[in-house]
C-alpha cells in the first residue's frame, strides 16, 4: 500500500499500442488525458494494473485511499485482479505511458488479458503521481552512494525492472545481470550497458531457473567479497511472501557503501535459494542484497 510519503491514485488509461518486442515481451502503450499526471520517480518503481476480467468491469474496483480494503471486503468473484509491473516509459507531454508485459500461456486472469488485448481496451494503474515527493516506496532499487559492483539478477518477470535500472544507471557503473528468459528470442530484451557483463540464457530446453541460479552463483564468485556468511531466517514461500529490501528509517539506502550490492527478483523458489547462497554462503552483507520472491509456480497472485 501507499506511504504517507507517496502521492499514488489510480489512473484510467486506454491501450493505445502493442508492441510485440521479443517472442515473450509485449509492450503495451496507454494514453489518455489522465496521463498528464502519472509520475515517474525511476529506476524500478512499482505499479499496480487492475484488469477488466471476462465476467467483472473495472468500475467494480474501488479507488478511494481504503481502495485495498474495500477490494478485500468484496466477494472474491466480484474482486478485478490486478497485477505488479513496472513502468518503462512516460510521456507526459503526450500523455502515454509504457509498459512491458510478458506474453505467455494463459494461466490467469492477467494472461488471458494480455493475450487477447486490442487497441482501445482499458485498464486502471495505481501509481505515483507528478505530485510525488520523497522516498518512494514502490522502487526497491536502493543501492549505497559508493558501490564498487552491482549484481541485477531474475526472470523474465524481473526483465521490465532490470531493464529500466539499466537505461538510469551512470555509465560508469559496473557489475553483471543474470537473466533467465523463455526462449533464445528473447535474449535481445535488455539494453545495452558498457560497464556491465551479461549472462543471458534461455530455458527453451532446460530446467526452470537453472540458468539464473548457476550464474548469479558464478558471478558472486568474483563480485562477492570472501567472507564468513551469516545465518538468514528460513521463510516458508508457500505462505509467506520473501520480500526484503534494506532501508535506512527515513528509506534510504541501509549502507553508506558496500564492494558489491545485489538486486534479486523473481519466482521464490529461485530467490530463496540465492538469497541463502549469497548471504549465508559468500557472506555478503544482508543489508546490500534486495531480495523479492514475489511469485510461485502454479499460483496467480495479486
Amino acid at each position: 500500500m501507499a506511504s504517507p510519503t507517496d502521492t499514488n491514485r489510480f489512473f484510467r488509461a486506454r491501450v493505445i499500442a502493442i508492441t510485440d518486442l521479443t517472442p515473450s515481451f509485449r509492450r503495451f502503450t496507454f494514453g489518455g488525458d489522465d496521463l498528464a499526471d502519472y509520475g515517474d520517480p525511476g529506476f524500478d518503481q512499482r505499479v499496480k494494473i487492475v484488469f477488466p476480467t471476462r465476467s467483472i468491469d473495472l468500475n467494480a474496483m474501488p479507488t478511494g485511499e481504503d481502495w485495498y480494503a474495500r477490494w478485500r471486503d468484496l466477494p472474491e468473484d466480484q474482486r478485478p485482479p490486478f497485477r505488479t509491473y513496472t513502468t518503462r516509459y512516460v510521456r507526459n507531454e503526450r500523455c502515454e505511458v509504457d509498459v512491458d508485459m510478458v506474453s505467455h500461456d494463459v494461466l490467469g486472469p492477467a494472461s488471458d488479458w494480455i493475450a487477447r488485448a486490442q487497441v482501445g481496451d482499458e485498464v486502471l494503474i495505481f501509481a505515483p503521481t507528478r505530485a510525488h515527493t520523497g522516498v518512494s516506496y514502490g522502487i526497491d532499487f536502493v543501492p549505497p552512494a559508493q558501490v564498487e559492483s552491482i549484481l541485477l539478477a531474475g526472470d523474465e518477470t524481473a526483465a521490465p525492472a532490470i531493464a529500466a535500472i539499466l537505461e538510469q544507471l551512470p555509465a560508469d557503473a559496473t557489475g553483471v545481470v543474470a537473466l533467465e528468459v523463455p526462449h533464445i528470442g528473447d535474449l535481445a530484451y535488455l539494453p545495452h550497458h558498457p560497464g556491465f557483463e551479461y549472462r543471458v540464457g534461455a530455458r527453451d530446453a532446460g530446467a526452470r531457473h537453472g540458468h539464473l541460479v548457476s550464474s548469479v552463483t558464478d558471478a558472486a564468485a568474483h563480485l562477492a567479497p570472501a567472507g564468513r556468511g551469516a545465518d538468514v531466517e528460513e521463510v516458508d514461500i508457500d505462505t509467506d511472501i520473501l520480500w526484503e529490501v534494506p532501508r535506512t528509517a527515513k528509506g534510504g539506502a541501509a549502507l553508506k557503501s558496500a564492494r558489491l550490492y545485489a538486486w534479486l527478483a523473481g519466482e521464490a523458489g529461485a530467490i530463496k535459494a540465492l538469497r541463502r547462497h549469497l548471504v549465508a554462503e559468500r557472506g555478503v552483507d544482508r543489508r546490500a542484497v534486495a531480495f523479492m520472491g514475489y511469485w510461485r509456480l502454479g499460483r496467480a497472485e495479486n
